[in-house]
């Protein structure tokens, strides 16, 4: 009987252990014994042929429907043709020259047999070619009627298996070593055995590969997986009780440091996800052992407002979008205050808030009002919060928020005409000239001339009516702008739809100002009255209702004023900040620095303006002007000039700088710090276990680390569901409804469509704005990129001519961003200003690129994957994704996340080649079915696997999980690390359980071994 760790060639033979070893990397027994079946077969039942996938190696169990011999090539070379059926399906096998006679002589029809091979398209038909057969029925012939009832009820292992080995050779292969499974080494102490009812491990084994019964099946496999969620977390218990023995500086908070600067800055009170996740984070950095958390979801999520949002200014209202540091806003006190942080925050779920006036804004979730319910005083609530709490208990709106204090306002534009006539000239012809609006000059304007304006108006068009003004049959523009001026003075609107488009406008306003001129008509209005349309003086608007809108681009700005609000179409409002910026700020007051590593140069340089546009005269510690308690923030990445990087490696050395942020620049040898406190990882999934761990050395000790990512990917998730970070999830999440319009275009079935596909290009620049078209490689390059497939090596001669369509389409190099920018300027997209821009382009040339095609002038982007993160452009709007097969479904989440990011919804169009029922389809009409991150990221993981989680495989070849399913199986994982936990912490060196020391020292390689200790 061979042990587990015997090399399988010593027991199979060389020939059949090398196939084993180079294309399914199983070397020892033990290897064998864990390669589980994938599914099994009952030799009674027939596999539905109607469900095989394309492009992918399957095993059959099927009848021979018939069989025939043709002639091609003028009758010099033949073929065998087998039709297969099962009731649901045909399955055609082929089989060319030489290689006929055997299969002509075995596969009869009415035959039933068991059949591997690739499942490829002929002729619109499915058909393996040459596959591999084992006939089911013969070794039953001569047996009895209780030997085929046996033979029949049987269930068949069906084993992942290779185009060099079919799946019943593995399985011969599995009889082989099956004696050995008595020798395998149960890891599970007896006591959470027992408690659990779980099988021994050799019994699981032998069921696993062997089962008498569906239900023999069931109990190896709930032993199987808590075999593999107990070790593994086992590792990574150890691994964090380690990590707490590891000496690193304790970064306690400092008071009145820079984080209190900041903080003082922002208003009332951080969202509640942002208060608990940097509670959290602070109490990590406060312990002598690193950090070592995972910051899930949008780290800058709470009190945004879209970009096409209004902001108050002394000049009127300006987009959101438009708002710069510097920037003269209106507060509610009718103050002038200046906007000293600008905080983009990408893309969120915006809510509307529907007042009792008609009137209405848009904001997030985690936005702050100012509020006061019947009888009670003001209170700062939470979109969110005002949701859940929206009536009262009578049933009746309870919240209302009160408007801004009125202000002189001035555009800078002429007056010439006295404001009052230019009222009655547009209240004498209301109901006439529908297009008639108050000029922006007369709506922009002092106190007394808006006034004048609405006297005029309802002078004009308007009388009392008991015992309030009312303008009557106002055309819809003119009726909004009269509403707009009642609000600007403190006052109240309320339109009412008469007929033809026209609204009767009840008006009320404050104390001293009288809607009319005309003193009787004045005097007929009663101030308070219940016939005012908010029933009372202070013109509180209630809250109607709160309305979900969908997802839009966003930011926030802060206003250096106490009372930290501006004004936004009456209503006072705040803004937020980023939990990983105050957690650097909290190590700069602790006498450390802290370093943001960024996947690539153009999100380094977003992330170091946002930096020091957020912390204003804070970043610039030590500059003329700068605060005194400020730091400096610096920059580094490669293509630096040699000045630049000189100054910013001896700010870093000197400890001048508290903050840098760079990209692989910063793990470069020349760059040293004076003491790195804390190392945050951005988009942490693009970085490998070394580069982290190369930044983490600089450290005197071991500095802490936060790891953030906003797009969730499945080698994130295994790691967050495995528990091998300390994990905080933002509540802020983003999910359901988007302006984003995702479609899949076939361009080799349907042509039109790829047609149709550059006309919608077009019809986005002409209505004024831009679109990108991402190829998957450069195209200038010597060789064929290593990410291009090479297509299944097919059958010589006739055969080689019967290739898939996926085939040739994999075959085919990737299409390349040079080509198809040629292409594009000379066809379909003609006369269009189109650019190309691509990683191996100067620093500068890009530049100047992304530069023009912000500031509108360029219609079309060509690019790689360059643009996947940091590209911030608000106009544009189309997104043509060429070869989107050939991308990953976090990375075209990524990428489609570049449009819609205006006011104006976007169109993201996935184009391939694949056939319509291939697995890459499948995976591009998920993507297109749906924009949660969250979801999408368990779509990539169910069909990609979590990769090895304890190694540095991406995908799930190398997995070391064969049995757990993380998507499936989340609760016996979460047990296991209770489990686990508990155990390591009552017996850290396992000195009680010798057989789960050695299935760990199995489970950890030296490899493993290292990328645990990296982390």
């Amino acid at each position: 009987m061979a042990a587990l760790d015997e090399p399988l060639k010593k027991i199979l033979g060389g020939t059949t252990a090398k196939v084993l070893a180079e294309h399914l990397d199983l070397h020892t027994v033990g290897d064998l014994l864990h390669h589980y079946p994938r599914r099994y077969a009952e030799r009674g039942e027939l596999t539905r042929l109607a469900d095989l996938p394309l492009d992918e190696h399957v095993t059959v169990v099927a009848q021979v429907a018939d069989a025939r011999v043709l002639k091609f090539n003028g009758g010099r070379g033949q073929r065998l043709e087998v039709t297969l059926t099962d009731g649901s399906g045909r399955l055609r096998l082929v089989f060319f020259g030489k290689g006929i006679h055997k299969p002509h002589k075995d596969l009869l029809p009415g035959r039933r047999a068991m059949f591997a091979g690739k499942v490829s398209v002929f002729n619109h038909k499915l058909q393996l070619a040459h596959p591999e057969y084992e006939l089911l029925d013969r070794a039953a012939d001569d047996d009895g009627d209780d030997a085929v009832s046996a033979f029949a009820n049987q269930l068949m292992p069906i084993y992942p298996a290779c185009q060099q080995m079919a799946s019943w050779k593995i399985a011969k292969a599995v009889d082989a070593v099956l004696p050995s499974a008595q020798d395998a080494v149960d890891p599970l102490p007896e006591a959470l055995r027992e408690g659990r009812t779980l099988v021994p491990l050799t019994e699981a084994l032998l069921k696993i590969h062997r089962p008498a019964s569906k239900a023999d099946i069931a109990d190896a496999r709930s032993r199987l997986k808590w075999d593999e969620a107990f070790v593994l977390q086992v590792a990574l218990a150890r691994r964090r009780r380690a990590e707490t023995q590891l000496p690193a500086v304790a970064r306690t908070l400092a008071k009145d440091g820079i984080l209190d600067a900041f903080d003082a800055k922002l208003p009332f009170t951080l969202t509640d996800g942002q208060q608990k996740v940097s509670r959290e984070i602070f109490d990590d950095l406060a312990t002598e052992h690193p950090m070592h958390r995972l910051l899930q979801g949008e780290v800058g999520s709470g009190k945004a407002q879209p970009l096409d949002a209004l902001v108050l200014t002394p000049r009127g209202f300006r987009p959101m979008g438009e708002m710069a540091v510097g920037t003269e806003v209106v507060v509610p006190s009718g103050e002038l205050a200046v906007v000293d942080g600008v905080f983009p925050q990408g893309e969120r779920e915006v809510w509307r808030l529907v007042l009792s006036d008609g009137s209405a804004v848009e904001c997030d979730d985690e936005h702050l009002w100012i509020v006061a319910a019947r009888g009670t005083g003001e209170r700062v609530l939470t979109t969110r919060e005002l949701r859940a709490d929206l009536l009262g208990a009578d049933g009746r709106p309870q919240w209302s928020i009160a408007p801004a204090t009125p202000v002189d306002l001035d555009g800078g534009e002429a007056r010439p005409l006295d404001p009052y006539e230019v009222g009655q000239a547009l209240g004498d012809g209301s109901g006439a000239r529908p297009a008639d609006r108050v000029p922006a000059a007369y709506r922009n304007a002092p106190l007394k001339d808006r006034l004048a304006v609405l006297q005029g108006l309802m002078d004009a068009g308007g009388g009392p009516a008991g015992g309030a003004a009312v303008f009557r049959e106002a055309a819809g523009p003119l009726a909004d702008d009269l509403a707009w001026l009642v609000r600007s003075l403190g006052g109240a609107a309320r339109l009412e739809p008469v007929y033809g488009g026209a609204y009767d406008v009840s008006v009320a306003l404050p104390d001293g100002c009288p809607p009319f001129r005309d003193p009787a008509r004045a005097h007929a209005v009663t101030p308070g009255s219940d016939a005012h349309p908010e029933g009372g003086p202070g013109f509180h608007r209630t809250i109607q209702a709160i309305e979900h809108v969908g997802r839009k681009p966003v930011q926030c700005i802060s206003v250096a004023h106490p009372d930290h609000a501006y004004v936004t179409d009456h209503f006072t409002v705040t803004h937020n900040t980023m939990v990983a910026l105050r957690a650097m700020l909290g190590v700069v007051d602790s006498g450390g620095q802290a370093a943001m590593l960024a996947p690539t140069e153009v999100l380094a340089q977003q992330h170091h303006r946002s930096i020091t546009e957020m912390m204003g005269e804070l970043a610039e510690g030590g500059m003329l002007g700068g605060a005194e308690r400020g730091t400096k923030v610096v920059l580094l990445t490669g293509s630096m000039g040699a000045a630049a990087r000189r100054q910013a490696l001896l700010d870093l050395v000197t400890g001048e700088a508290g903050i840098v942020v760079g990209t692989h620049a910063l793990i470069e040898d020349k760059v040293q710090f004076h003491d790195l406190g804390l190392v945050v990882v951005d988009e942490q999934h693009r970085f490998g276990v070394e580069q982290r761990d190369a930044l983490r050395g600089k450290g005197k000790q071991p500095p802490h680390l936060l790891v953030m990512t906003a797009t969730p990917i499945p080698r994130t998730v295994a790691m967050t569901v495995f528990g091998d970070l300390e994990t905080s999830v933002l509540d802020q999440l983003p999910a359901g409804r988007s302006p984003i319009a995702s479609h899949v275009v076939p361009a080799k079935d349907k042509p039109h469509f790829l047609a149709r596909a550059w006309e919608r290009v077009r019809e986005e620049v002409a209505a004024g704005h831009q679109g990108y078209v991402v190829c998957p490689r450069i195209g200038d390059e010597e060789e064929p990129p290593k990410g291009a497939k090479k297509g299944a090596s097919g059958s010589k001669g006739a055969a080689a001519k019967e290739s898939s369509p996926e085939d040739v389409a994999e075959k085919r190099p990737p299409l390349a961003v040079l080509d198809i920018a040629e292409q594009l300027t000379t066809g379909p997209l003609d006369g269009l200003r189109v650019a190309v821009l691509h990683g191996r382009m100067a620093p500068d040339d890009k530049d100047d690129v992304m530069r023009r095609f912000a500031a509108g002038e360029l219609d079309v982007l060509v690019a790689t994957t360059v643009i996947e993160v940091g590209v911030n452009v608000p106009n544009a709007t189309a997104m043509v994704i060429m070869d989107a097969d050939r991308f990953g479904v976090s990375q075209l989440h990524q990428l489609r996340g570049r449009v819609g990011r205006g006011s104006a919804p976007g169109l993201c169009l996935l184009v391939s080649e694949m056939p319509e029922a291939s697995p890459a389809r499948a995976r591009l009409a998920a993507v297109a079915g749906t924009l949660d991150g969250f979801e999408l990221s368990r779509i990539d993981l169910e069909q990609r696997r979590e990769g090895d989680v304890l190694g540095q495989a991406q995908s799930g070849v190398r997995s070391s999980l064969r049995m757990l399913a993380v998507i499936d199986d989340e609760e016996v994982i979460a047990a296991a690390r209770d489990e686990a936990t508990e155990l390591v912490a009552a017996d850290p060196g396992l000195s009680g359980y010798p057989e789960l020391r050695i299935a760990l020292s199995a489970l950890l390689d030296d490899e493993r071994e290292q990328y645990l200790d990296k982390g």
